[in-house]
């Protein structure tokens, strides 16, 4: 009986008013049909090394974390008598721009700059129409949610906090049902079209969330007066950011990263100020923890390199393991919809930090030798253990965030809800910022190149083993204190 509640608990809760934000959150998902052809048209045609692309990873995930402007801007400024159809058109079209710079650059039919700088350009505007998406799918997660019942009288707060927390729930698996439904296509896509074919193939994605908008019926969300404060204050934050990329000043991403957690954390304090002490701190060492788990490093494209070139691994394998990765992940989002919304973010992300430790062994035993091992004693080798290790640690990246999103969710402001939402989604994109730095200095320290893969090791077993102490360090320092 508890397993069939449990498989038909995100059913049951589906709701027609929830589609048009699923259809974005489905589309962002769907963007991973052009992962395998872009990582494979890197490591062919384009000169970066591991280290740079990292590099270049912390510049992607800035515009992340200036989505207070957009939150601003989706809460106090209609485009055409619109704060939620405009925007999503204004980032769709961003995200097409981006995937036709992509295919020029592949096809050499777009040269006004070098195929390198095409590939930042272009990878730059799919995560600004990405991001822009985002803010308003956020803003309509809340809206979506009745804090009143048919009387007029206010709910029952458990009640608002579990169906938000649903919410968000099935923006995690729209998430993945998107990322299921590309990820096989996209090993095939790569094998038989050409780099340039794949991108143009692309453009179908932002042509789903910008569909689904239509279908939305809240244009008449509450209205706020622009507060210059945030906008203007995350307006003049990307202008410095935007100064120190293009000066190339020393240091200018370290720089930003201090920069953009006080503006962060300053207009938190602002718009917080009208929630009680108990709700702030409660949030507070919430988000700690999770940009603790959020802020850990990675091994970085080197190890995606080696697998190419020592154990042959190839874009038709690569489809099937984001296919089994993503199976997987679905089904756990689905199995444990009712933990997820129910329990506490801090045991929910300690036994993901510990299964993600444990899930990750087999990479470590890959690299040394441990497929040769199998394959004498059990008659498997490396294809075999990738595939279960992806289908093992697979559902753990999207099982992480739903905690937090509930949380936040539940504490949004009436007229500020995209503000709110983007500037706490921001914080916590500075967490991958961290993690992006820290592959960054690792990749520099332990230098993996095309067909030099000697450093890869130590870097494989410094990473897995920063993975389970920074999180869970924050886990043990502010755990009980949510």
């Amino acid at each position: 009986m508890a397993l069939t509640d449990a498989i038909l608990r995100p059913l049951r809760a589906l709701r027609a008013a929830y589609l048009p934000l699923l259809m974005v959150y489905f589309a962002y998902g769907a963007l991973g049909l052009i992962d395998v052809t872009r990582d494979l048209w890197v490591k062919e045609s384009l000169s970066f090394t591991p280290a740079e692309l990292a590099g270049i990873g912390v510049w992607l995930t800035l515009p992340w974390t200036v989505k207070m402007v957009f939150g601003q801007l989706v809460d106090s400024v209609p485009i055409l008598g619109s704060q939620r159809k405009s925007y999503v058109l204004i980032g769709g079209g961003c995200t097409a721009a981006g995937l036709v710079v992509l295919a020029g650059a592949a096809g050499q039919w777009i040269t006004v700059a070098g195929p390198d700088a095409l590939f930042v350009a272009g990878a730059l505007l799919i995560v600004l129409g990405t991001v822009i998406q985002d803010v308003v799918a956020d803003a309509m997660s809340t809206e979506v949610v009745s804090r009143t019942g048919q009387d007029g009288k206010p709910r029952p707060e458990k009640s608002v906090r579990a169906e938000l927390g649903m919410v968000q729930v099935l923006g995690r698996l729209a998430l993945s049902a998107g990322i299921l439904a590309v990820a096989g296509l996209s090993g095939w896509l790569a094998t038989i079209f050409s780099r340039e074919t794949v991108f143009l193939i692309g453009l179908v994605i932002p042509a789903i969330s910008v569909t689904g908008i239509f279908l939305y019926r809240g244009e008449a969300a509450e209205r706020r007066p622009l507060d210059w404060r945030i906008l203007g204050g995350g307006i003049a934050f990307g202008a410095v950011v935007a100064a120190l990329a293009l000066g190339r000043v020393p240091f200018s991403q370290e720089i930003i990263f201090i920069v953009s957690m006080a503006v962060i954390c300053a207009m938190l304090v602002l718009v917080t100020r009208d929630l009680d002490r108990k709700a702030r701190m409660a949030i507070v060492y919430s988000a700690i923890i999770i940009f603790a788990f959020r802020a850990t490093p990675s091994v970085g494209d080197g190890y995606f390199w080696w697998t190419l070139d020592v154990l042959k691994f190839d874009a038709a394998f690569y489809g099937h393991l984001r296919q089994t990765a993503a199976v997987l992940a679905l089904v756990g989002m689905w199995a444990f919809s009712k933990q997820l919304t129910d329990y506490s973010v801090t045991k929910t992300l300690f036994w993901l930090t510990v299964a993600g430790t444990v899930l990750s062994l087999p990479n470590v035993g890959l690299y040394y030798g441990l497929a040769a091992w199998t394959e004498a004693h059990f008659g498997f080798g490396a294809r075999t253990i990738a595939v279960v290790d992806a289908a093992a640690s697979s559902p753990f990246a999207q099982l992480s965030m739903i905690p937090l999103l509930s949380l936040i969710a539940f504490y949004a402001p009436e007229g500020r809800r995209a503000t709110w939402f983007a500037l706490m989604a921001s914080l916590m994109n500075m967490a991958l910022v961290a993690g992006q730095l820290q592959t960054k200095y690792l990749n520099e320290i332990f230098a993996v190149g095309r067909g030099d893969y000697a450093a890869l090791g130590p870097l494989l077993v410094i990473v897995l083993a920063a993975g389970f102490v920074i999180p869970v360090a924050a886990i043990a320092l502010f755990g009980r204190k949510v």
